[in-house]
């Protein structure tokens, strides 16, 4: 399964960019599991109504501990998806 099968809307290159760095760390798994069953896909997709960004930031979690490096990293592609801004 690829990220282009999954997510079914017109993206600009940022945001494919950071999705495929969310679906490639995360493991896109399929429509029920993993990424290609996620609120952020749905969320994309017009699928459902709920707040990107808690969706996005819920990717935080590293051996099921909330990781500081984790919440950094997702505000980072969040910074990219909205702003296409690729410093830090």
């Amino acid at each position: 399964m690829r990220l282009k099968n999954i997510v079914k809307v017109n993206l600009t290159q940022s945001q494919f960019d950071v999705l495929t760095i969310l679906c490639y760390n995360n493991g896109i798994g399929n429509n029920s599991r993993g990424f290609g069953g996620s609120t952020v896909v749905k969320i994309t997709n017009g699928e459902c109504s709920e707040n990107l960004d808690l969706a996005w930031k819920a990717w935080d979690k590293s051996q099921g501990s909330i990781s500081s490096g984790l919440i950094k990293r997702r505000e980072t592609e969040l910074e990219i998806y909205y702003k296409d801004n690729y410093t830090r």
